[in-house]
C-alpha cells in the first residue's frame, strides 16, 4: 500500500514538470517558425512550393488545355499567346501537361518520402532505444545499404517489378532509409539516459510509448530536416528514371516523362525539354532553400 501511494505522490510534481516542459517546446517552435522566416531564401523557397503545389492540386482550373488532347494541325507550335509554352510532337499543350505531371510528380516525393521517413525511423528507434545487438543488426545493414549506388538499384528494382508509381515510391523508401534511421538512433541514443526517461522507466510506462510519446516527439528537429532535403532528391531520382524509360509510364505524365519525351526533339523543339527542365530545377532550388531555413532554425547554437 505504501508503494501506492508513493506513487501516487509522485504524479504531482511530475504533472507541473510536464507542463513547464510543453510551455517550453511551445516557445522553442515559436523560436522556430521567427528564424525561418528570417531566412529570406527559405521563405522565397517556401512560397515558390506553394504556388507550384496548389497549382498541380488545382490543375483543371489552371491547365488552360486538356493535356491529354492531341492536336494534328498544331503539332510542335511555338510558345505562343494560346499556347505560352507551346506544344509537342501530339499537338498537346505543353504548359497543360506540365501543370498536371506536377500532380504526380509533386506525389511520387512527398510519398517515397514518408515511406523512407517512416522506415528509417523506425529502424532507429529500434536501434537507439535497444541498443546492443539490435543496434548493431540495424547498423550494419545501414552500412550496407550506404555502398548502393542508389539510382541504379531503383532502376533494377523498376525493371524487376516493372515500372510505375507504386514501383519508384516503394523501391525509393526501402533504399533510403539510412540517414533518417541514424539521425533518429544518435537521437534516442542521448535522450535514454535523460531523466524523465528514466522516470518513465521505474514507473513501468511500455517502451513503445517511451519511444512514440517522449522520443520521437523530442527527435523531430534533425528528421524534419532531412525528409525536406529528401523530397528534392526524389524528384531528381524519379525524373532520371522517367527520362530513361523506367519511371511513370505514358499515357500518365510527369516532368520526367516529359523530359523523356522531348530528347529527339531538343535541336527543333527547344521548349519541350526546357519548360520540364526549369520546373524540375526550380522546385529541386526551393525545395533545397526550405531545408537549409528549417536546418538554420532548428540549429540551437543559431539562436541569439
Amino acid at each position: 500500500m505504501s508503494e501506492v501511494n508513493a506513487v501516487i505522490n509522485q504524479e504531482t510534481p511530475r504533472t507541473d514538470l510536464q507542463e513547464e516542459l510543453a510551455n517550453a517546446s511551445v516557445s522553442l517552435w515559436k523560436d522556430v517558425v521567427r528564424r525561418f522566416f528570417h531566412h529570406k531564401l527559405a521563405v522565397i523557397g517556401l512560397v515558390v512550393l506553394i504556388i507550384i503545389a496548389l497549382s498541380a492540386i488545382f490543375a483543371p482550373f489552371v491547365a488552360p488545355h486538356d493535356p491529354a488532347f492531341i492536336d494534328e494541325y498544331n503539332r510542335f507550335a511555338i510558345p505562343n499567346a494560346e499556347h505560352i509554352m507551346g506544344t509537342d510532337e501530339l499537338g498537346r499543350d505543353v504548359f497543360s501537361r506540365l501543370v498536371y505531371g506536377g500532380r504526380i510528380s509533386l506525389s511520387v516525393a512527398a510519398l517515397a518520402t514518408l515511406v523512407t521517413v517512416f522506415v528509417g525511423t523506425f529502424l532507429g528507434s529500434l536501434a537507439g532505444y535497444y541498443g546492443g545487438w539490435v543496434d548493431n543488426i540495424i547498423m550494419r545493414l545501414a552500412d550496407v545499404f550506404f555502398t548502393l549506388p542508389l539510382l541504379f538499384f531503383v532502376l533494377i528494382l523498376a525493371i524487376l517489378m516493372g515500372p510505375g508509381m507504386r514501383t519508384i515510391i516503394l523501391s525509393i523508401g526501402l533504399l533510403s532509409w539510412m540517414t533518417p534511421a541514424r539521425l533518429i538512433r544518435g537521437s534516442l541514443l542521448s535522450l535514454r539516459k535523460m531523466e524523465f526517461i528514466e522516470a518513465a522507466l521505474a514507473i513501468g510506462v511500455k517502451p513503445s510509448r517511451i519511444i512514440m510519446k517522449h522520443m520521437i516527439p523530442n527527435s523531430l528537429a534533425p528528421l524534419i530536416v532531412q525528409g525536406t532535403l529528401d523530397v528534392a532528391n526524389v524528384i531528381l531520382i524519379e525524373s532520371s528514371l522517367s527520362f530513361l524509360g523506367y519511371g511513370i509510364q505514358p499515357p500518365a505524365s510527369s516532368w520526367g516523362t516529359m523530359l523523356s519525351g522531348a530528347q529527339n526533339y531538343m535541336l527543333n523543339a527547344w521548349w519541350l525539354a526546357f519548360w520540364p527542365g526549369m520546373m524540375i530545377l526550380i522546385t529541386v532550388l526551393a525545395v533545397n532553400f526550405i531545408g537549409d531555413g528549417l536546418r538554420d532554425a532548428l540549429d540551437p547554437k543559431l539562436k541569439q
